[in-house]
């Protein structure tokens, strides 16, 4: 596809007390050229490849909009974003500055409780 060759699905996480807990993963959103550029920096600032995906250095900051909240035992934070997309690419962001753990907590205990936001039917 037209994507091939290209570091395209992005793993993104929140923080909590110093580190950082994988959330969601998304792919969409960033237009072709993001994409190419997201690629290149990324094969620059790898830490491990491991071959179909690379750990890299945490440094880049996306806005993700999502559908909502569930928990989730697949995810190190405990949750899963569900449908997320990338809004932008945040580069007036640092590390420090992404959403806690709290947050995430706060979100869902606020909009209905602790299961899934928004409520299953």
């Amino acid at each position: 596809g037209r994507r091939r060759g290209v570091l395209s699905d992005y793993t993104f996480a929140v923080q909590h007390e110093g580190k950082l807990l994988n959330i969601g993963k998304a792919y969409s959103g960033l237009t072709d050229l993001e994409v190419s550029q997201m690629t290149e920096f990324f094969k620059q600032h790898t830490i491990q490849d491991y071959g179909r995906f690379r750990l890299v250095e945490p440094v880049v900051i996306i806005e993700v909009a999502f559908n909502g909240i569930q928990k989730s035992n697949r995810h190190s934070s405990g949750y899963a974003l569900r449908f997320p997309r990338i809004v932008r690419i945040r580069s007036d962001k640092t590390v420090a500055e992404i959403d806690t753990l709290e947050t995430v907590r706060k979100v869902l205990q606020k909009n209905i409780g602790d299961e899934t936001y928004p409520p299953a039917r």
